[in-house]
């Protein structure tokens, strides 16, 4: 029952996550920084799950010891994030993307070979499905933007390593332990105060005035960041980082979905074969869940 509950929280958090570019692109092309995007995607983020967990009778009370594991956390997260937002500025979103999407087999073979989890060719190929998938539907954007390559590829491959870094921290270390909310509202507190000192280093933070920008600010801060974060928490703790990984390939099904009913986008047959891959990826996933080590 734990790791049906894991999947299904692993396909919130991806859906919901795949909302995360078409939010942020907006911001940017209304000329917010990178900082200013992040700080008010992380801040209000903050602020919603605090008054939650309040609601809720969360304890936010973190032990001394556990206050340096979630303070990596928070770095790692928080790196993902700046990293990715680099990238849609300097290549395509779909390259970025694609790059991003390595971070399942990072996950993957780290916790095979550095943490004594069971090796299985069936995990690879799920693994490997998932990556083929999420490319085939990303072929339709490979060409770069204005700006520079190089460091959009290079932002990109960060991502992969500090978003792997952070799923298999929540899993083997004592964060594993706290409460998920309490533990999301830390990361992202910690994420905020990193973007801020960044955004009052560089540009400083402009105030927002307008509507349609407080919506769009909205939109990137309560699903594609509050409810994704805090679900990939619960998924990771119930269904372990390998499987959470892997069902995290729904985030481009969420943009070819998004693409397809608002921006009006052909559905290609690379689209097509891209859904299918992944259907069966996941499919594969509850075939070697039981491969996964248990909580």
């Amino acid at each position: 029952m734990n790791r049906i509950k894991g999947i299904l929280y692993a396909a919130v958090s991806s859906s919901t996550f795949g909302l995360a570019p078409f939010f942020s692109i907006t911001l940017l092309l209304a000329g917010f920084s990178a900082f200013e995007v992040l700080s008010y995607r992380w801040g209000v983020a903050s602020v919603v799950l605090i008054i939650f967990g309040m609601l809720s009778g969360c304890n936010f009370r973190l032990a001394r010891k556990d206050f340096g594991v979630v303070f990596l956390l928070s770095l790692l997260r928080a790196i993902t994030s700046f990293s990715l937002i680099i990238a849609y500025q300097n290549i395509a979103s779909g390259v970025a993307s694609t790059i991003h999407f390595m971070y399942p087999l990072a996950v993957a073979l780290a916790m095979m070979f550095f943490f004594r989890e069971k090796k299985s060719l069936l995990v690879m190929l799920a693994v490997l499905m998932s990556l083929l998938g999420a490319t085939l539907l990303s072929l339709g954007e490979l060409e770069a933007k204005d700006g520079n390559t190089i460091a959009g590829l290079v932002a990109a491959c960060i991502s992969v390593f500090s978003y792997a870094g952070y799923i298999i921290g929540v899993r083997t270390t004592r964060a594993v332990q706290i409460n998920s909310t309490a533990l999301t509202c830390c990361i992202m507190g910690f994420g905020t105060v990193f973007y801020l000192i960044g955004a009052f280093c560089t540009s400083g933070l402009q105030l927002v005035s307008d509507g349609y920008t407080w919506l769009i600010i909205l939109g990137l801060a309560l699903p594609a960041t509050a409810i994704s974060n805090i679900t990939l928490v619960q998924a990771i703790k119930y269904a372990g980082p390998t499987l959470t990984s892997i069902l995290g390939a729904m985030e481009p099904l969420t943009a070819v979905v998004i693409g397809i009913l608002v921006f009006k986008e052909l559905f290609t047959a690379n689209s097509a074969i891209g859904i299918l891959l992944m259907a069966q990826s996941e499919n594969l996933g509850d075939c070697v869940k039981i491969l996964i080590f248990a909580s």
